[in-house]
């Protein structure tokens, strides 16, 4: 029994890593062979979702072969819309839409880490020695969402992990990473979850107030993840020296205009991801801190603008370093994930 939730825990994900490599290459023209590279593990998540509603379990397992069957649901609705519109712009955003369905999934499958070893290693870093998840519910460490009120899906609120080891030995940095437009914390955490996981550090994931960052107006969304970094230092000790500010898309204009802009040196490491420089008057650019990843395919925010800001930020003085992927869309690259950790200090 168990050797057989384990094998359909393996195929489930097989299935996320295969949607992982083709959102990295995300294209409004790429979206059919995407979205035929995927529509080869539908008749595979049915087989797997009928062998979990005929499994026969004992009470032990019954909680992990709902987690497993929820995990499956998302993903077969991920691959069963995944860009099916025929024009592309809708089948684009579908495919959008469909991700957030794996975020879900991931959801699910997380708290079984401890149990089955594919799904600790998809949450893993290679090679990573990772003290064992504990076994009994800890308010203090683990995923934890955090907003106004009960909605997950609310906005203005943040994610957060906390990994369980080694809990409260020292102050741990902190990685803060901003969504992309119309995005949530609740599914940008899974970006750095299985880092965080590796190397111990906290990350928080906000989620604007409206659908995207207050970009023409820094204060807005500013104030609220000040307070929020303030909420996360309550609850666990945070190295305020070892704060690197990230973001995709609109989270990195947005991390660029908010570490940029302010005084105090709290953001001063930014690393900005597929993303434009906005018109931002830069204080203090001598002591601010620049890691710019970006795709030589991006179709939204073209490679040459970026290269451009680059130099300005250069010659302004901002220590920048510009890192140009040749075959990246206007995606986020998870294998950067390392580089970035490198650049801010956190070894694996």
């Amino acid at each position: 029994m168990t050797t057989n939730l384990e094998n359909l825990s393996a195929t489930l994900v097989s299935v996320l890593t295969a949607f992982e490599a083709g959102m990295r290459r995300l294209h409004p023209l790429a979206v059919p062979a995407i979205r035929g590279e995927l529509a080869v593990y539908e008749p595979v998540l049915a087989a797997v979702r009928a062998s979990l509603k005929t499994e026969d379990c004992n009470a032990r397992s019954e909680e992990d072969r709902q987690a497993l069957l929820r995990a499956c649901d998302f993903l077969l609705q991920a691959v069963k819309n995944f860009g099916r519109e025929e024009d592309l712009q809708d089948a684009f955003f579908s495919a959008l839409r469909a991700s957030r369905r794996t975020c879900r999934a991931q959801e699910a499958l997380f708290p079984l880490c401890r149990l089955f070893p594919a799904v600790h290693r998809y949450f893993s870093e290679p090679g990573a020695d990772i003290l064992p998840e504990p076994s009994t519910g800890d308010s203090r460490v683990g995923l934890m969402h955090v907003g106004a009120n009960s909605d997950l899906r609310a906005r203005g609120g943040y994610s957060l992990y906390i990994p369980s080891s080694p809990f409260l030995a020292s102050a741990r940095p902190l990685v803060v990473a901003l969504h992309g437009g119309y995005g949530h914390g609740r599914d940008f955490i899974w970006t750095w979850i299985r880092e965080a996981r590796s190397r111990g550090f906290v990350i928080c994931a906000p989620t604007a107030q409206a659908m995207t960052w207050s970009i023409g107006r820094i204060d807005l969304d500013g104030k609220a993840l000040t307070q929020h970094l303030e909420e996360v230092c309550s609850r666990v000790p945070i190295d305020r020296n070892r704060i690197l500010l990230t973001g995709m898309s609109d989270g990195g204009t947005f991390a660029l205009a908010l570490g940029l802009t302010r005084e105090e040196g709290i953001f001063s490491k930014i690393a900005a991801v597929s993303c434009a420089l906005p018109p931002v008057k830069i204080n203090r650019p001598e002591e601010k801190h620049v890691l710019w990843i970006h795709g030589a395919q991006d179709w939204i925010f073209p490679v040459e603008r970026t290269v451009q800001a680059s130099r300005y930020l250069q010659q302004s003085g901002v220590d920048l370093k510009l890192k140009v992927i040749p075959d990246l869309s206007h995606a986020y690259p998870r294998e950067t994930n390392g580089t970035i950790l490198k650049w801010f200090g956190i070894e694996g």
